[in-house]
């Protein structure tokens, strides 16, 4: 059974308060949400196996801990999840990057696939599903969804702010998937964003409308 895991720390909640303000620019809520996204690789990858590797260093040799695989997918959901590849990126430069497309039926709120590319050999590595908002969990559920039908078996979700009812959705379709969140807000509005939230988090990273 999957966990939902809220990362409380200072720095991140003083940096999503400057993100969640409307009059915050483009520029400066990418950065703060690639700064967030770093912050929270560190809770997301906190269980990754390791194995001890024999190191020499100036003053003897001896045995040490590395990662027992190198091979990690960062699995945007397009566009918005791109905002948070960079931070992740920067905490494992040696991660692999695949892409899901997903547009959303305004009047339904429903997603719909149109797009989906992975590197050789993802389906058997830990996978990071990653997408700012968590708000009806339609997206999060369809892209979870997608790779599970392509054999993978070894997938977390990391968003930056979630609602209970996004949460509920994805615990209820994928009950074996872990949730890694900044912050759970109260819930959804008539249109299906996120209250308080932060507005539309791609048109906020890519300054578009």
């Amino acid at each position: 059974m999957g966990s939902l895991h809220v990362i409380s720390h200072p720095l991140i909640e003083a940096k999503l308060t400057r993100m969640r303000d409307k009059d915050t620019p483009s520029p400066e809520f990418r950065t703060l949400l690639k700064e967030i996204s770093l912050l929270m690789g560190y809770e997301v990858t906190r269980d990754f196996p390791t194995t001890l590797a024999r190191v020499e260093t100036p003053i003897c040799e001896g045995d040490f801990p590395v990662l027992k695989d190198d091979f990690f997918t960062i699995v945007p959901i397009l566009r918005a999840g791109l905002g948070m590849v960079d931070g992740l990126l920067e905490l494992m430069p040696f991660a692999h990057v695949g892409h899901i497309g997903l547009v959303r039926d305004e009047e339904t709120h429903m997603p719909e696939e149109y797009y989906c590319k992975m590197p050789e050999g993802y389906e058997h590595s830990i996978i990071m599903v990653v997408d700012p908002m968590l708000a009806t969990g339609g997206s999060a559920v369809d892209a979870v969804g997608s790779l599970k039908r392509r054999g993978c078996d070894n997938i977390r979700l990391v968003n930056l702010v979630a609602t209970p009812e996004g949460v509920a959705a994805v615990r209820e379709a994928h009950p074996e998937v872990d949730i890694y969140v900044a912050a759970v807000d109260e819930g959804l509005n008539e249109d299906a964003y996120i209250v308080p939230g932060l507005g539309d988090a791609g048109d906020r990273i890519f300054g578009t409308r």
